[in-house]
């Protein structure tokens, strides 16, 4: 490994989530992302248990996007929630005011193995930055 290359933090890796949705660009996040990676969101019954079904699952989300002419915005912030305080991506849709949710990552061994999308607590209660990776 390249000592000069940067281990891959939570932060980043959330700046990385926000670029593919702002942009509708998963090849951002693809190589960050472990072989392992877990994908699960409080709206959904069922995980997403690899890197491949998460590629395959949030290509035809963007390109659903893409085609609908819909806007999501997703900026860097931080909440208060599961016990700490932890860095989150905020999600809007249509609207920067219009918060659907946020996405918490977790990194291990300099790879994003898991991204949780939250709609509990409520969104509203993130401290935003302004911020939209793009």
């Amino acid at each position: 490994m390249d000592n000069t290359q940067t281990e891959l933090t939570q932060e980043g890796a959330l700046r990385a989530y926000a670029k593919m949705l702002n942009t509708l660009d998963a090849d951002v996040l693809e190589p960050l992302l472990a072989e392992e990676f877990v994908y699960e969101s409080q709206t959904v019954f069922s995980a997403l248990e690899s890197k491949r079904a998460y590629l395959d699952y949030i290509r035809a989300k963007l390109q659903t996007i893409h085609n609908s002419g819909a806007t999501v915005f997703a900026e860097i912030g931080e909440i208060d929630a599961y016990g700490e305080v932890q860095p989150c991506v905020v999600l809007a849709q249509n609207s920067a005011e219009n918060l659907v949710g946020f996405v918490l990552a977790r990194v291990e061994a300099g790879k994003i193995n898991r991204l949780d999308l939250c709609i509990v607590p409520l969104p509203q209660a993130a401290r935003r930055t302004g911020e939209y990776p793009i």
